[in-house]
Protein backbone atom coordinates (compact mmCIF):
# COMPACT_ATOMS: atom_id res chain seq x y z
CA UNK A 1 0.00 0.00 0.00
CA UNK A 2 3.15 2.30 0.58
CA UNK A 3 4.02 1.97 -3.29
CA UNK A 4 0.40 3.03 -3.87
CA UNK A 5 -0.03 5.83 -2.03
CA UNK A 6 3.83 6.88 -3.04
CA UNK A 7 2.48 6.91 -6.55
CA UNK A 8 -0.51 8.51 -5.82
CA UNK A 9 1.70 11.68 -4.56
CA UNK A 10 3.74 11.63 -7.59
CA UNK A 11 1.05 11.53 -10.41
CA UNK A 12 -0.71 14.21 -8.17
CA UNK A 13 2.43 16.75 -7.95
CA UNK A 14 2.84 15.52 -11.79
CA UNK A 15 -0.84 16.73 -12.26
CA UNK A 16 -0.44 19.66 -10.91
CA UNK A 17 2.34 20.52 -12.80
CA UNK A 18 1.04 19.71 -16.29
CA UNK A 19 -1.92 21.48 -15.51
CA UNK A 20 0.24 24.98 -15.03
CA UNK A 21 1.99 24.31 -17.83
CA UNK A 22 -1.03 23.89 -19.58
CA UNK A 23 -2.50 27.12 -18.21
CA UNK A 24 0.91 28.76 -19.09
CA UNK A 25 1.11 27.41 -22.75
CA UNK A 26 -2.66 28.51 -23.37
CA UNK A 27 -1.92 32.28 -22.29
CA UNK A 28 1.23 32.45 -24.33
CA UNK A 29 -0.10 30.86 -27.57
CA UNK A 30 -3.74 33.36 -26.53
CA UNK A 31 -1.35 36.45 -26.69
CA UNK A 32 0.06 35.39 -29.68
CA UNK A 33 -3.11 35.22 -31.35
CA UNK A 34 -3.98 38.35 -29.86
CA UNK A 35 -0.89 40.34 -31.18
CA UNK A 36 -1.13 38.77 -34.63
CA UNK A 37 -5.00 40.15 -34.87
CA UNK A 38 -5.50 36.22 -35.54
CA UNK A 39 -8.44 34.34 -34.56
CA UNK A 40 -7.22 31.15 -36.87
CA UNK A 41 -3.57 29.87 -37.40
CA UNK A 42 -1.41 27.06 -38.60
CA UNK A 43 1.62 25.84 -36.91
CA UNK A 44 3.33 23.00 -38.66
CA UNK A 45 0.82 20.13 -38.77
CA UNK A 46 -1.43 21.65 -35.62
CA UNK A 47 -4.47 24.11 -36.44
CA UNK A 48 -5.60 26.93 -33.68
CA UNK A 49 -8.39 28.50 -33.36
CA UNK A 50 -9.78 31.14 -30.71
CA UNK A 51 -13.50 31.23 -29.84
CA UNK A 52 -15.03 34.02 -28.05
CA UNK A 53 -17.69 33.31 -25.69
CA UNK A 54 -19.98 35.17 -23.19
CA UNK A 55 -20.37 33.88 -19.65
CA UNK A 56 -23.23 35.07 -17.60
CA UNK A 57 -21.75 35.86 -13.56
CA UNK A 58 -24.97 36.36 -11.39
CA UNK A 59 -25.03 38.43 -7.98
CA UNK A 60 -26.47 36.25 -5.62
CA UNK A 61 -28.63 39.01 -3.80
CA UNK A 62 -29.71 41.05 -6.71
CA UNK A 63 -30.23 37.00 -8.20
CA UNK A 64 -32.43 36.56 -4.93
CA UNK A 65 -34.30 39.92 -4.96
CA UNK A 66 -35.86 39.09 -8.61
CA UNK A 67 -36.68 35.16 -7.88
CA UNK A 68 -40.79 35.44 -7.84
CA UNK A 69 -40.89 32.89 -5.05
CA UNK A 70 -38.29 32.86 -2.62
CA UNK A 71 -38.47 28.58 -2.63
CA UNK A 72 -36.48 28.75 -5.98
CA UNK A 73 -33.27 30.12 -3.87
CA UNK A 74 -33.20 26.38 -2.22
CA UNK A 75 -33.26 25.08 -5.72
CA UNK A 76 -30.27 27.54 -6.71
CA UNK A 77 -28.28 27.39 -3.35
CA UNK A 78 -25.41 29.03 -5.32
CA UNK A 79 -25.68 30.78 -8.29
CA UNK A 80 -25.34 27.98 -11.10
CA UNK A 81 -25.72 29.69 -14.90
CA UNK A 82 -26.85 25.75 -16.26
CA UNK A 83 -29.57 25.73 -13.56
CA UNK A 84 -30.73 29.34 -14.03
CA UNK A 85 -30.70 28.65 -18.04
CA UNK A 86 -33.16 25.37 -17.52
CA UNK A 87 -35.36 27.25 -15.28
CA UNK A 88 -35.40 29.97 -17.72
CA UNK A 89 -36.20 27.62 -20.37
CA UNK A 90 -39.04 26.16 -18.52
CA UNK A 91 -40.41 29.56 -18.32
CA UNK A 92 -39.76 29.80 -14.71
CA UNK A 93 -38.25 32.47 -14.91
CA UNK A 94 -37.74 34.76 -17.36
CA UNK A 95 -34.94 36.66 -18.81
CA UNK A 96 -36.23 40.21 -18.67
CA UNK A 97 -36.76 39.70 -14.56
CA UNK A 98 -33.20 38.41 -14.75
CA UNK A 99 -31.58 41.50 -16.69
CA UNK A 100 -29.75 42.86 -13.83
CA UNK A 101 -28.67 40.21 -11.54
CA UNK A 102 -25.59 38.87 -13.81
CA UNK A 103 -22.24 40.50 -15.57
CA UNK A 104 -21.17 39.20 -19.03
CA UNK A 105 -17.81 38.07 -18.66
CA UNK A 106 -16.14 37.39 -22.07
CA UNK A 107 -13.74 34.18 -21.92
CA UNK A 108 -11.42 33.04 -24.77
CA UNK A 109 -11.82 29.76 -26.03
CA UNK A 110 -8.54 28.24 -27.00
CA UNK A 111 -8.90 25.01 -29.65
CA UNK A 112 -5.92 22.97 -30.73
CA UNK A 113 -6.57 20.20 -33.03
CA UNK A 114 -4.09 18.14 -35.16
CA UNK A 115 -4.59 18.79 -39.32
Amino acid sequence: MDDKIKRYYQLKNKHKEMEQEIADLRSEIVAYCHEQQATELEAGSYRVKLVLQERKEYDESKLYEALPDPQLWRLLAKPDTAKIQSLIKLNVLSEEKLQDTYAVKNITLLHVDKK
